[in-house]
């Protein structure tokens, strides 16, 4: 059987997944995007609104995805007005309906991370809130939300989780990888505290405006080399959140990797274990090995997957990971990370693995019902 991805952008037939039976399949990467600045309008004070319109910002998207770009969405995506990602028809027809998702988990990486003015970033941060919750979690009961929140003052950020946190639409709090300092810093810990508090996780995704560069040796030149780097970001934020004792202060709090790809971790926990033999006298509040740490905190979604095509040589990272309980089910849409479903999910797993990976470890996760 095969789906047929239609839209303002062409149309392109894609091979249905497989059926898994007895799996509540949860999807733990859906992108949503208002269709414009002017979405938000209507949950923005006044003053707000002015500020909006008397400085000419048309849009706040993400740069990550530049909209020529081949990865940056699926044929077919794009609605007749508006960017991939914006039209709530269009993710029923093309994903949650074929796809039979039970839960999809929405990612709203709209760019509240790279304003300057704390009072503005803050404002915006609610309105997102506000029209995610309008437009998509309340209009769709398949779907749960990410807290976005303005980072820059993590005092009204936790405000703003308290304010949202405990409506069941909503289950983790969403910040960029690419943030102002490293997110071990105690700067954060406010955030933190809020979302263990109402039993949220920490999503942390593949973007951000910091500027910061993406590296630890300057600003890339080239796109290719900014999308490869994410991945150092994220080994740089687990070693911060590690050793700064995040996993340890709040026990609670889940911590999930969105698009950071996981054939990187085995070896930074095989390194981040070995140096911490020989210094754990500077962190003493991590008392175990880190690795064991990683692996009860982290998750991690599964696209973009940078698995090997060699079954072995997956079967040989999933084992070095040394648990199944850590990677999650995810398509990444409407972005155009892989061309056949049979691509979203490694080979070869064990079919109690497989359950897992497939809903089973977001369920746990996320504290989902039923």
């Amino acid at each position: 059987m095969v789906v047929e991805l239609a839209g303002a952008g062409g149309a392109r037939e894609y091979a249905r997944p497989a059926d898994w039976p007895g799996v509540a399949l949860v999807d733990t990467d859906v992108h949503i995007t208002p269709r414009s600045i002017d979405a938000l309008a209507a949950h923005l004070p006044a003053r707000w609104r002015d500020y909006v319109r008397e400085s000419g910002v048309r849009s706040l998207e993400s740069d990550l995805y530049p909209p020529r770009s081949p990865l940056s969405a699926i044929p077919g995506t794009r609605p007749d007005t508006g960017p991939p990602g914006s039209d709530l028809d269009l993710l029923r027809a093309q994903l949650l309906d074929p796809w039979r998702t039970r839960v999809a988990l929405t990612h709203c990486v709209y760019g509240v991370d790279g304003i300057h003015n704390p009072d503005w970033a803050t404002a915006m941060a609610r309105a997102v809130n506000d029209w995610q919750r309008a437009e998509w979690l309340a209009a769709e009961p398949r779907l749960r939300g990410s807290v976005v929140v303005a980072a820059q003052d993590p005092a009204r950020a936790a405000e703003e989780i308290d304010r949202v946190g405990p409506l069941p639409e909503f289950v983790q709090v969403l910040m960029p990888v690419r943030a102002r300092v490293p997110l071990g810093s105690r700067t954060y810990w406010p955030i933190y505290e809020a979302a263990q508090r109402h039993g949220l996780a920490l999503a942390v995704y593949a973007g951000g405006s910091a500027g910061n560069p993406v590296t630890p040796v300057g600003a890339p030149s080239y796109y290719l080399e900014e999308y490869v780097g994410l991945t150092h970001a994220f080994q740089a934020q687990v070693v911060s959140l590690v050793c700064e004792g995040v996993p340890v202060r709040f026990p609670g709090l889940p911590i999930v990797l969105v698009e950071s790809g996981f054939t990187w971790l085995p070896a930074l926990m095989w390194r981040l274990d070995k140096n911490w033999k020989g210094l754990r006298r500077e962190v003493p509040w991590v008392d175990r090995l880190p690795s064991e740490v990683i692996r009860e905190s982290v998750r991690l979604t599964a696209q973009p997957i940078d698995a090997p095509d060699d079954p072995a040589l997956l079967r040989a990272v999933l084992d070095r990971l040394g648990s199944d309980r850590m990677l999650m089910f995810a398509t990444d849409y409407p972005h155009h990370q892989f061309d056949d479903p049979a691509q979203a999910a490694p080979a070869g797993l064990p079919a109690e693995s497989m359950a897992r990976f497939l809903g089973g470890n977001a369920s746990d996760t996320y504290r989902l019902e039923g």
